[in-house]
């Protein structure tokens, strides 16, 4: 069972953040917007059940996934399940109109612009991910994807990094709950 680990913070000065990022020698990619399109099940709402379904397009490119509970309270490390769907904007609409007709309900969208890296930390692969949230405001996201058996060794790495990086006040909320909630950060 994949297992994603992840600590996302409020990022308040970008330049600090990617001057001490630059001691590890990463290369950013090029921004790429996200546009995520949240469902609630007909018969349980992930609003209480802390689970999640979207839809992601990024370009032509587009993905659903679930993501379980989170199984922790200092990381937010969950089962995520991600699957590739038909590319475009029709096969975007298409899945959309299946999930509704099985009486999945679409709740709001999220958009984003991420900017990502890739680094190596105590051994685990991390994502680094600079995200410009509309109607919510700028983030850092630390990823690694860990199985079960690597579990306690990623989450370690994790709070390690995020320690090092000097990152404080993670936020343990999804982006869609600060904007269900109205929530801005500001720098």
């Amino acid at each position: 069972m994949p297992l994603e680990v992840e600590l996302k913070f409020p990022l308040a000065d970008e330049a600090a953040l990617r001057a001490r990022l630059a001691t590890f020698a990463i290369t950013w990619h090029e921004p790429e917007v996200q546009v995520d399109c949240y469902f609630n099940h007909p018969a349980r709402d992930f609003s209480q059940t802390d689970e999640a379904l979207r839809l992601r397009k990024m370009g032509e490119q587009n993905v659903i996934t679930y993501k379980g509970p989170k199984l922790d309270a200092l990381t937010k490390t969950r089962r995520e399940i991600e699957l590739p769907i038909a590319a475009g904007d029709e096969g975007l609409a298409q899945f959309g109109e299946l999930l509704t007709a099985l009486s999945f309900r679409r709740v709001a969208e999220v958009k984003k612009t991420r900017t990502k890296a890739n680094l190596t930390w105590q051994g685990c692969p991390v994502e680094v991910a600079l995200d410009q949230v509309d109607g919510v405001g700028p983030f850092i996201e630390l990823e690694i994807q860990a199985s079960e058996s690597d579990l306690a060794l990623a989450k370690q790495a994790i709070l390690d990094l995020a320690a090092t990086l000097n990152l404080t006040n993670p936020e343990r909320r999804s982006y869609l709950q600060l904007l269900l909630n109205g929530i801005q950060q500001t720098a």
